[in-house]
Protein backbone atom coordinates (compact mmCIF):
# COMPACT_ATOMS: atom_id res chain seq x y z
CA UNK A 1 0.00 0.00 0.00
CA UNK A 2 1.30 3.05 -0.87
CA UNK A 3 1.69 6.62 1.45
CA UNK A 4 -0.05 9.41 0.81
CA UNK A 5 2.11 12.29 -1.24
CA UNK A 6 2.63 15.86 0.42
CA UNK A 7 4.24 17.72 -2.82
CA UNK A 8 5.68 20.95 -1.81
CA UNK A 9 5.60 23.13 -4.94
CA UNK A 10 6.94 26.42 -3.34
CA UNK A 11 9.67 26.74 -4.86
CA UNK A 12 8.67 26.60 -8.60
CA UNK A 13 5.21 27.22 -9.11
CA UNK A 14 5.23 29.56 -5.91
CA UNK A 15 7.83 31.10 -7.08
CA UNK A 16 5.79 32.54 -9.97
CA UNK A 17 3.84 35.21 -8.01
CA UNK A 18 5.19 38.23 -8.91
CA UNK A 19 7.41 39.70 -6.74
CA UNK A 20 9.21 36.59 -5.61
CA UNK A 21 12.61 36.53 -6.35
CA UNK A 22 14.50 33.35 -5.26
CA UNK A 23 18.21 32.47 -5.51
CA UNK A 24 19.91 29.13 -4.85
CA UNK A 25 21.07 30.12 -1.35
CA UNK A 26 17.15 30.93 -0.98
CA UNK A 27 15.82 27.66 -2.30
CA UNK A 28 17.85 25.85 -0.30
CA UNK A 29 17.06 27.28 3.08
CA UNK A 30 13.34 26.82 2.35
CA UNK A 31 13.87 23.18 1.16
CA UNK A 32 15.04 22.82 4.80
CA UNK A 33 12.07 23.85 6.11
CA UNK A 34 10.01 21.99 3.77
CA UNK A 35 12.23 19.31 5.12
CA UNK A 36 11.13 20.36 8.77
CA UNK A 37 7.34 20.55 8.24
CA UNK A 38 7.38 16.68 7.05
CA UNK A 39 6.81 16.81 3.32
CA UNK A 40 7.31 13.82 1.18
CA UNK A 41 8.05 15.56 -2.07
CA UNK A 42 10.03 19.52 -2.27
CA UNK A 43 9.98 20.10 -6.25
CA UNK A 44 13.40 22.18 -6.88
CA UNK A 45 12.51 23.72 -10.06
CA UNK A 46 12.82 23.30 -13.65
CA UNK A 47 16.51 22.23 -14.26
CA UNK A 48 17.70 22.85 -17.97
CA UNK A 49 15.01 25.69 -18.38
CA UNK A 50 16.47 27.83 -16.08
CA UNK A 51 19.94 28.28 -15.15
CA UNK A 52 19.34 29.03 -10.70
CA UNK A 53 17.02 25.97 -10.81
CA UNK A 54 20.34 23.30 -12.81
CA UNK A 55 22.66 25.00 -10.07
CA UNK A 56 20.09 24.31 -7.21
CA UNK A 57 20.17 20.54 -7.92
CA UNK A 58 24.02 20.93 -8.44
CA UNK A 59 24.13 22.41 -5.28
CA UNK A 60 21.60 20.12 -3.40
CA UNK A 61 23.46 16.89 -4.04
CA UNK A 62 26.07 18.01 -1.34
CA UNK A 63 24.54 20.62 0.78
CA UNK A 64 21.44 19.42 1.01
CA UNK A 65 20.80 16.81 3.64
CA UNK A 66 16.94 15.90 3.63
CA UNK A 67 15.23 13.01 6.38
CA UNK A 68 11.68 13.27 5.10
CA UNK A 69 11.44 14.59 2.10
CA UNK A 70 12.53 13.20 -1.95
CA UNK A 71 13.36 16.06 -4.75
CA UNK A 72 11.78 16.20 -7.46
CA UNK A 73 12.86 17.63 -11.02
CA UNK A 74 9.94 19.66 -12.98
CA UNK A 75 9.94 19.11 -16.90
CA UNK A 76 8.29 18.77 -19.90
CA UNK A 77 7.17 15.74 -22.62
CA UNK A 78 9.59 15.65 -25.24
CA UNK A 79 9.07 18.44 -27.97
CA UNK A 80 6.43 16.75 -31.08
CA UNK A 81 8.16 14.87 -33.96
CA UNK A 82 11.09 13.85 -31.87
CA UNK A 83 12.48 11.58 -29.25
CA UNK A 84 12.47 11.22 -25.59
CA UNK A 85 15.81 9.69 -25.63
CA UNK A 86 17.71 12.33 -27.91
CA UNK A 87 15.08 16.01 -26.34
CA UNK A 88 18.46 17.64 -24.60
CA UNK A 89 15.60 19.35 -22.34
CA UNK A 90 15.09 15.27 -21.33
CA UNK A 91 18.55 14.84 -20.79
CA UNK A 92 18.58 18.07 -18.50
CA UNK A 93 16.59 16.65 -16.57
CA UNK A 94 18.33 13.09 -15.98
CA UNK A 95 21.40 14.88 -15.53
CA UNK A 96 19.98 16.83 -12.49
CA UNK A 97 20.08 13.85 -10.55
CA UNK A 98 16.63 14.11 -8.92
CA UNK A 99 15.09 10.66 -8.12
CA UNK A 100 11.76 11.76 -8.85
CA UNK A 101 10.61 13.56 -12.22
CA UNK A 102 7.40 15.45 -12.39
CA UNK A 103 6.26 16.02 -16.23
CA UNK A 104 3.85 18.78 -17.33
CA UNK A 105 1.68 17.37 -19.92
CA UNK A 106 -1.42 18.99 -21.85
CA UNK A 107 -4.50 17.03 -21.44
CA UNK A 108 -6.61 20.20 -23.10
CA UNK A 109 -7.06 19.59 -26.79
CA UNK A 110 -7.30 23.33 -27.77
CA UNK A 111 -4.06 23.74 -26.00
CA UNK A 112 -2.48 20.85 -27.40
CA UNK A 113 -3.23 21.90 -31.10
CA UNK A 114 -2.97 25.44 -30.53
CA UNK A 115 -0.20 25.99 -28.10
CA UNK A 116 2.21 22.69 -28.73
CA UNK A 117 0.81 22.95 -32.69
CA UNK A 118 0.88 19.35 -32.67
CA UNK A 119 -1.68 16.71 -33.16
CA UNK A 120 -3.93 14.93 -30.17
CA UNK A 121 -1.81 11.25 -31.74
CA UNK A 122 1.42 13.03 -31.34
CA UNK A 123 0.69 14.76 -27.76
CA UNK A 124 -0.40 11.04 -26.29
CA UNK A 125 2.85 9.91 -27.85
CA UNK A 126 5.08 12.21 -26.31
CA UNK A 127 3.33 11.64 -22.95
CA UNK A 128 4.06 7.80 -23.41
CA UNK A 129 7.63 8.35 -24.80
CA UNK A 130 8.67 10.63 -22.34
CA UNK A 131 7.44 8.58 -19.38
CA UNK A 132 8.78 4.98 -20.27
CA UNK A 133 12.12 6.80 -21.20
CA UNK A 134 12.78 8.10 -17.71
CA UNK A 135 11.04 4.79 -16.07
CA UNK A 136 13.84 2.74 -18.61
CA UNK A 137 16.53 5.33 -17.19
CA UNK A 138 15.45 4.48 -13.35
CA UNK A 139 13.57 7.60 -12.28
CA UNK A 140 9.91 7.55 -10.42
CA UNK A 141 7.85 9.29 -12.95
CA UNK A 142 5.12 11.79 -11.91
CA UNK A 143 2.82 13.67 -14.30
CA UNK A 144 0.72 17.06 -14.18
CA UNK A 145 -2.00 17.10 -16.64
CA UNK A 146 -2.26 20.62 -17.56
CA UNK A 147 -5.49 22.22 -17.80
CA UNK A 148 -7.27 18.49 -17.18
CA UNK A 149 -10.43 20.01 -15.58
CA UNK A 150 -11.15 22.39 -18.97
CA UNK A 151 -10.35 19.72 -21.09
CA UNK A 152 -12.21 17.25 -19.23
CA UNK A 153 -15.76 19.67 -19.43
CA UNK A 154 -14.65 20.16 -23.46
CA UNK A 155 -13.57 16.89 -24.43
CA UNK A 156 -13.66 14.00 -21.86
CA UNK A 157 -12.55 10.86 -23.91
CA UNK A 158 -9.24 12.74 -24.93
CA UNK A 159 -8.88 14.15 -21.20
CA UNK A 160 -8.64 10.20 -20.08
CA UNK A 161 -6.90 9.42 -22.61
CA UNK A 162 -4.04 11.49 -21.80
CA UNK A 163 -4.25 10.19 -18.35
CA UNK A 164 -4.28 6.49 -19.23
CA UNK A 165 -1.37 7.57 -21.51
CA UNK A 166 0.95 8.25 -18.89
CA UNK A 167 -1.08 5.73 -15.99
CA UNK A 168 0.22 2.87 -18.66
CA UNK A 169 3.71 4.15 -19.64
CA UNK A 170 4.42 3.83 -15.92
CA UNK A 171 3.75 7.34 -14.27
CA UNK A 172 3.07 6.57 -10.38
CA UNK A 173 1.10 9.26 -10.08
CA UNK A 174 -1.09 11.43 -12.65
CA UNK A 175 -1.54 15.36 -10.77
CA UNK A 176 -4.92 16.32 -12.05
CA UNK A 177 -4.51 20.72 -12.72
CA UNK A 178 -6.81 23.18 -12.23
CA UNK A 179 -4.54 25.39 -13.70
CA UNK A 180 -6.76 28.49 -14.69
CA UNK A 181 -7.99 27.85 -11.01
CA UNK A 182 -11.64 28.14 -11.85
CA UNK A 183 -13.57 25.23 -10.73
CA UNK A 184 -15.70 24.31 -7.62
CA UNK A 185 -15.34 21.67 -5.34
CA UNK A 186 -18.60 20.17 -7.10
CA UNK A 187 -17.25 19.78 -10.12
CA UNK A 188 -13.57 18.40 -9.12
CA UNK A 189 -15.08 15.89 -6.71
CA UNK A 190 -17.32 14.24 -9.71
CA UNK A 191 -14.10 14.28 -11.92
CA UNK A 192 -11.82 12.90 -10.07
CA UNK A 193 -14.15 10.18 -8.77
CA UNK A 194 -14.82 9.63 -12.72
CA UNK A 195 -10.95 9.42 -13.58
CA UNK A 196 -10.60 6.77 -11.10
CA UNK A 197 -13.08 4.82 -12.09
CA UNK A 198 -12.93 4.66 -16.14
CA UNK A 199 -8.75 4.56 -15.85
CA UNK A 200 -7.71 2.95 -12.46
CA UNK A 201 -4.60 5.39 -12.41
CA UNK A 202 -3.27 6.62 -9.32
CA UNK A 203 -4.54 10.58 -9.06
CA UNK A 204 -3.25 13.69 -7.20
CA UNK A 205 -4.45 17.32 -7.23
CA UNK A 206 -2.92 20.45 -8.45
CA UNK A 207 -5.10 23.38 -7.76
CA UNK A 208 -5.02 27.56 -8.00
CA UNK A 209 -7.00 29.57 -5.80
CA UNK A 210 -8.79 31.90 -8.62
CA UNK A 211 -12.52 31.13 -7.18
CA UNK A 212 -10.93 31.37 -3.91
CA UNK A 213 -11.76 27.44 -3.70
CA UNK A 214 -7.97 26.02 -3.99
CA UNK A 215 -8.19 24.13 -0.40
CA UNK A 216 -11.63 23.25 -1.28
CA UNK A 217 -11.31 21.65 -4.26
CA UNK A 218 -7.96 19.55 -3.18
CA UNK A 219 -10.01 18.10 -0.02
CA UNK A 220 -12.84 17.30 -2.50
CA UNK A 221 -10.09 15.33 -4.87
CA UNK A 222 -9.01 13.74 -1.67
CA UNK A 223 -12.69 12.41 -0.34
CA UNK A 224 -13.12 11.32 -3.79
CA UNK A 225 -10.33 9.51 -4.17
CA UNK A 226 -6.86 11.03 -4.73
CA UNK A 227 -3.58 10.44 -2.76
CA UNK A 228 -1.31 12.82 -3.58
CA UNK A 229 -1.76 16.86 -2.91
CA UNK A 230 0.01 19.86 -4.20
CA UNK A 231 0.36 22.80 -2.91
CA UNK A 232 2.82 25.98 -1.79
CA UNK A 233 3.56 27.44 1.61
CA UNK A 234 1.76 30.81 2.17
CA UNK A 235 -0.47 30.03 -0.78
CA UNK A 236 2.05 31.11 -3.52
CA UNK A 237 1.82 31.38 -6.90
CA UNK A 238 1.02 33.32 -9.89
CA UNK A 239 -2.38 35.58 -10.09
CA UNK A 240 -4.55 34.62 -7.22
CA UNK A 241 -2.10 31.94 -5.64
CA UNK A 242 -2.01 27.85 -5.36
CA UNK A 243 -3.40 25.56 -2.61
CA UNK A 244 -2.29 26.21 0.89
CA UNK A 245 0.10 23.06 1.55
CA UNK A 246 0.05 23.97 5.52
CA UNK A 247 -3.69 24.51 5.36
CA UNK A 248 -4.53 21.73 3.54
CA UNK A 249 -2.40 19.14 5.56
CA UNK A 250 -3.92 20.83 8.51
CA UNK A 251 -7.37 19.94 7.56
CA UNK A 252 -6.58 16.40 6.68
CA UNK A 253 -4.55 15.29 9.39
CA UNK A 254 -6.77 17.49 12.26
CA UNK A 255 -10.19 17.44 10.59
CA UNK A 256 -10.38 14.21 8.90
CA UNK A 257 -7.62 12.12 11.28
CA UNK A 258 -5.46 11.20 8.10
CA UNK A 259 -1.79 10.69 9.53
CA UNK A 260 0.27 12.76 6.99
CA UNK A 261 3.05 14.09 8.96
CA UNK A 262 4.42 13.65 12.31
CA UNK A 263 2.07 15.63 15.12
CA UNK A 264 5.70 17.41 16.33
CA UNK A 265 5.98 18.35 12.76
CA UNK A 266 3.02 20.14 12.08
CA UNK A 267 2.83 21.90 15.81
CA UNK A 268 6.07 23.59 14.04
CA UNK A 269 3.71 24.98 10.86
CA UNK A 270 3.47 27.76 12.45
CA UNK A 271 7.59 29.17 12.57
CA UNK A 272 8.16 27.09 9.25
CA UNK A 273 5.49 29.61 7.75
CA UNK A 274 6.91 32.68 8.93
CA UNK A 275 9.93 31.44 7.95
CA UNK A 276 9.45 30.80 4.65
CA UNK A 277 7.88 34.54 4.33
CA UNK A 278 10.99 35.89 5.98
CA UNK A 279 13.10 34.18 2.73
CA UNK A 280 10.86 35.17 0.56
CA UNK A 281 10.58 38.53 1.91
CA UNK A 282 6.52 38.62 1.99
CA UNK A 283 4.64 39.77 4.83
CA UNK A 284 3.30 37.02 6.11
CA UNK A 285 -0.63 37.02 5.79
CA UNK A 286 -2.25 37.62 9.38
CA UNK A 287 -5.52 36.15 8.43
CA UNK A 288 -4.35 33.10 7.01
CA UNK A 289 -5.64 29.80 8.18
CA UNK A 290 -4.10 27.60 10.77
CA UNK A 291 -0.52 29.74 11.33
CA UNK A 292 -1.69 33.38 10.85
CA UNK A 293 -0.57 35.91 13.79
CA UNK A 294 -4.74 36.85 13.39
CA UNK A 295 -6.09 32.99 13.30
CA UNK A 296 -7.09 32.52 16.89
CA UNK A 297 -7.00 36.34 17.96
CA UNK A 298 -10.16 37.18 19.51
CA UNK A 299 -11.47 40.78 19.62
CA UNK A 300 -14.96 40.93 21.03
CA UNK A 301 -16.46 40.93 24.47
CA UNK A 302 -18.53 38.64 23.87
CA UNK A 303 -16.22 36.26 22.56
CA UNK A 304 -13.96 36.75 25.27
CA UNK A 305 -16.47 36.44 27.89
CA UNK A 306 -16.86 32.89 26.75
CA UNK A 307 -13.31 32.10 26.23
CA UNK A 308 -12.71 33.18 29.88
CA UNK A 309 -15.08 29.99 30.77
CA UNK A 310 -13.95 27.73 27.97
CA UNK A 311 -11.30 28.63 25.23
CA UNK A 312 -12.57 25.59 22.88
CA UNK A 313 -16.15 27.36 22.62
CA UNK A 314 -14.68 30.32 19.99
CA UNK A 315 -11.65 28.20 18.89
CA UNK A 316 -11.65 25.18 16.38
CA UNK A 317 -9.03 23.80 17.19
CA UNK A 318 -6.13 23.32 20.14
CA UNK A 319 -3.72 26.61 18.44
CA UNK A 320 -0.29 24.54 19.60
CA UNK A 321 -1.24 22.05 17.63
CA UNK A 322 0.13 24.37 14.95
CA UNK A 323 2.59 26.29 16.59
CA UNK A 324 0.41 29.50 17.30
CA UNK A 325 -1.41 30.46 20.30
CA UNK A 326 -4.30 32.23 21.36
CA UNK A 327 -4.10 36.25 21.66
CA UNK A 328 -7.09 38.48 22.89
CA UNK A 329 -6.69 41.83 21.34
CA UNK A 330 -7.47 45.13 23.26
CA UNK A 331 -9.81 47.40 21.57
CA UNK A 332 -13.22 49.74 22.18
CA UNK A 333 -14.58 46.62 21.54
CA UNK A 334 -13.06 45.15 24.52
CA UNK A 335 -15.20 44.32 27.54
CA UNK A 336 -13.42 43.67 31.40
CA UNK A 337 -12.98 39.81 30.09
CA UNK A 338 -11.11 40.63 27.35
CA UNK A 339 -8.20 43.13 29.46
CA UNK A 340 -8.52 40.16 31.86
CA UNK A 341 -7.22 37.62 29.53
CA UNK A 342 -5.03 39.95 27.40
CA UNK A 343 -3.18 40.89 30.79
CA UNK A 344 -2.48 37.44 32.10
CA UNK A 345 -0.38 37.37 28.96
CA UNK A 346 1.50 39.72 30.70
CA UNK A 347 1.49 37.98 33.86
CA UNK A 348 -0.72 40.38 35.58
CA UNK A 349 -4.02 38.98 37.05
CA UNK A 350 -6.89 41.68 37.21
CA UNK A 351 -9.55 38.62 38.52
CA UNK A 352 -11.54 40.47 41.44
CA UNK A 353 -9.83 43.54 40.72
CA UNK A 354 -12.71 45.41 39.86
CA UNK A 355 -11.49 49.13 40.09
CA UNK A 356 -8.31 47.94 38.55
CA UNK A 357 -10.29 46.75 35.22
CA UNK A 358 -12.82 49.37 34.80
CA UNK A 359 -10.32 52.02 35.01
CA UNK A 360 -7.17 49.91 32.93
CA UNK A 361 -10.99 49.94 30.19
CA UNK A 362 -12.22 53.14 30.13
CA UNK A 363 -8.84 54.29 29.34
CA UNK A 364 -8.06 51.64 26.09
CA UNK A 365 -11.81 53.04 25.29
CA UNK A 366 -10.77 56.31 25.71
CA UNK A 367 -7.46 56.15 23.73
CA UNK A 368 -9.34 54.25 20.88
CA UNK A 369 -11.54 56.74 19.97
CA UNK A 370 -8.63 59.37 19.58
CA UNK A 371 -7.41 57.14 16.97
CA UNK A 372 -5.09 54.79 18.78
CA UNK A 373 -4.82 51.07 18.25
CA UNK A 374 -3.94 48.21 20.59
CA UNK A 375 -4.91 45.05 18.75
CA UNK A 376 -1.94 45.85 16.77
CA UNK A 377 -0.08 47.42 19.44
CA UNK A 378 0.70 45.11 22.21
CA UNK A 379 3.49 46.83 23.65
CA UNK A 380 1.68 49.87 24.19
CA UNK A 381 -1.07 47.90 25.80
CA UNK A 382 1.07 46.26 28.18
CA UNK A 383 2.76 49.64 29.21
CA UNK A 384 -0.77 51.35 29.42
CA UNK A 385 -1.56 48.51 31.50
CA UNK A 386 1.43 48.59 33.98
CA UNK A 387 1.36 52.82 34.26
CA UNK A 388 -2.02 52.27 35.64
CA UNK A 389 -1.78 50.33 37.93
CA UNK A 390 1.86 51.64 39.00
CA UNK A 391 3.30 48.64 39.55
CA UNK A 392 6.94 49.88 38.60
CA UNK A 393 8.57 52.56 37.27
CA UNK A 394 8.64 52.57 33.47
CA UNK A 395 9.70 56.36 32.75
CA UNK A 396 13.67 55.41 31.66
CA UNK A 397 14.38 58.86 31.21
CA UNK A 398 12.61 62.24 31.60
CA UNK A 399 12.54 63.90 28.56
CA UNK A 400 13.20 67.83 28.39
CA UNK A 401 12.66 68.66 25.28
CA UNK A 402 13.22 67.66 21.16
CA UNK A 403 13.55 69.47 18.12
CA UNK A 404 13.68 68.91 14.19
CA UNK A 405 15.50 70.87 11.92
CA UNK A 406 15.44 69.81 8.12
CA UNK A 407 18.75 71.22 5.83
CA UNK A 408 17.14 71.10 2.54
CA UNK A 409 19.91 72.79 -0.28
CA UNK A 410 18.80 72.76 -4.09
CA UNK A 411 18.81 69.11 -5.67
CA UNK A 412 20.37 67.74 -2.93
CA UNK A 413 18.99 65.22 -0.37
CA UNK A 414 17.46 67.08 2.54
CA UNK A 415 19.05 66.11 5.67
CA UNK A 416 17.44 65.74 9.39
CA UNK A 417 19.04 67.10 12.53
CA UNK A 418 16.91 66.17 15.74
CA UNK A 419 18.47 67.54 19.41
CA UNK A 420 17.25 65.56 22.89
CA UNK A 421 17.40 66.64 25.77
CA UNK A 422 16.61 64.71 28.64
CA UNK A 423 17.71 63.51 31.99
CA UNK A 424 18.82 59.99 33.06
CA UNK A 425 20.99 58.29 35.57
CA UNK A 426 20.83 61.56 37.59
CA UNK A 427 22.51 63.49 34.59
CA UNK A 428 21.29 65.89 31.68
CA UNK A 429 21.81 64.44 28.91
CA UNK A 430 22.16 66.46 25.34
CA UNK A 431 22.60 64.90 21.82
CA UNK A 432 21.85 65.06 18.50
CA UNK A 433 21.06 63.02 15.95
CA UNK A 434 21.22 62.85 11.80
CA UNK A 435 18.98 60.69 9.70
CA UNK A 436 17.77 61.01 5.86
CA UNK A 437 14.42 61.81 7.46
CA UNK A 438 12.88 63.67 10.35
CA UNK A 439 11.68 60.14 12.02
CA UNK A 440 15.25 58.21 11.31
CA UNK A 441 17.28 61.60 13.36
CA UNK A 442 14.80 61.42 16.22
CA UNK A 443 15.87 57.69 16.57
CA UNK A 444 19.45 58.23 16.13
CA UNK A 445 19.18 61.47 18.90
CA UNK A 446 16.92 59.40 21.09
CA UNK A 447 19.92 56.16 21.03
CA UNK A 448 22.86 58.68 21.21
CA UNK A 449 21.09 60.68 24.30
CA UNK A 450 20.48 57.27 26.22
CA UNK A 451 23.19 55.04 25.46
CA UNK A 452 25.63 56.59 27.95
CA UNK A 453 23.18 55.77 30.64
CA UNK A 454 21.29 52.28 29.00
CA UNK A 455 23.76 50.59 26.78
CA UNK A 456 20.81 48.00 26.50
CA UNK A 457 19.36 50.36 23.75
CA UNK A 458 22.16 49.10 21.04
CA UNK A 459 20.42 45.55 21.12
CA UNK A 460 17.29 47.48 20.07
CA UNK A 461 16.95 47.69 16.13
CA UNK A 462 13.82 49.31 14.63
CA UNK A 463 12.47 46.99 11.88
CA UNK A 464 9.54 48.27 10.27
CA UNK A 465 7.31 52.07 10.58
CA UNK A 466 3.68 52.38 9.20
CA UNK A 467 2.05 55.66 8.69
CA UNK A 468 -2.11 55.93 8.47
CA UNK A 469 -3.86 59.12 8.67
CA UNK A 470 -6.99 58.69 9.91
CA UNK A 471 -9.38 61.99 8.85
CA UNK A 472 -7.89 62.25 5.89
CA UNK A 473 -11.10 64.92 4.94
CA UNK A 474 -9.04 67.19 7.09
CA UNK A 475 -6.13 67.55 4.38
CA UNK A 476 -2.81 68.25 5.97
CA UNK A 477 -4.07 69.11 9.32
CA UNK A 478 -5.17 65.36 9.71
CA UNK A 479 -4.63 63.24 12.61
CA UNK A 480 -1.75 60.70 12.24
CA UNK A 481 -1.20 57.35 13.76
CA UNK A 482 1.87 55.72 13.40
CA UNK A 483 3.08 51.96 14.06
CA UNK A 484 6.62 51.14 14.71
CA UNK A 485 8.20 47.87 15.03
CA UNK A 486 11.37 46.87 17.19
CA UNK A 487 13.19 44.03 17.86
CA UNK A 488 15.68 42.07 19.82
CA UNK A 489 17.80 39.06 19.38
CA UNK A 490 14.62 37.39 20.62
CA UNK A 491 11.37 38.57 19.54
CA UNK A 492 9.55 42.42 17.98
CA UNK A 493 6.91 44.30 19.35
CA UNK A 494 4.95 47.23 18.09
CA UNK A 495 3.94 50.34 19.53
CA UNK A 496 1.67 53.17 18.65
CA UNK A 497 1.72 56.71 18.65
CA UNK A 498 -1.33 59.03 17.69
CA UNK A 499 -0.97 63.44 17.45
CA UNK A 500 -1.65 65.75 14.29
CA UNK A 501 1.65 66.15 13.73
CA UNK A 502 3.32 62.96 12.28
CA UNK A 503 6.84 63.81 13.69
CA UNK A 504 5.55 63.97 17.06
CA UNK A 505 3.19 60.65 16.87
CA UNK A 506 6.15 58.50 15.79
CA UNK A 507 8.10 60.44 18.95
CA UNK A 508 5.83 58.72 21.54
CA UNK A 509 5.95 55.61 19.26
CA UNK A 510 9.50 55.68 19.42
CA UNK A 511 10.06 56.53 23.02
CA UNK A 512 7.43 53.44 24.34
CA UNK A 513 9.42 51.10 21.90
CA UNK A 514 12.34 52.02 23.23
CA UNK A 515 10.67 51.85 26.79
CA UNK A 516 9.23 48.34 26.25
CA UNK A 517 12.33 46.80 25.18
CA UNK A 518 14.27 48.13 27.93
CA UNK A 519 11.77 46.96 30.50
CA UNK A 520 11.18 43.63 28.43
CA UNK A 521 14.72 42.62 29.27
CA UNK A 522 14.58 43.65 32.72
CA UNK A 523 16.67 46.45 32.74
CA UNK A 524 16.29 48.71 35.74
CA UNK A 525 15.34 52.72 35.92
CA UNK A 526 18.52 53.87 36.70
Amino acid sequence: MHGFHVYDTTMRDGAQQEGINLSVGDKLTIARHLDELGVTHIEGGWPGANPNDTEFFRRARTELELHCATLAAFGATRKAGGSAASDPQVQALLDSGAEVITLVAKMHPGHVERALRTTREENLAMITDTVAHLRSQGRTVMVDGEHFFDGYQLDRDYALACVRAAHEAGAEVIALCDTNGGMLPGQVRDAVADVIEATGARLGIHCHNDTGCAVANTMAAVEAGADHVQGTVNAYGERTGNADLITVVANLQLKLGMDLVEPYRLQDATRIAHAVSEVTNFPHFSRQPYVGSGAFAHKAGLHASAIKVDPDLYQHIEPKDVGNDMRMLVSDMAGRATVELKSREFGVDLAGDDAALTRVLAKVKELEQRGYTFDAADASFELLLRRELQEEALEYAQVESWRIMIDARGGDDALSEATVKAVAGGQRLVATGEGNGPVNALDQGLRQALVTVYPEVEQIELIDYKVRILDAAHGTDATTRVLIEHSDEHTSWTTVGVAPNIVEASWEALVDGITYGLMRAGVPVR
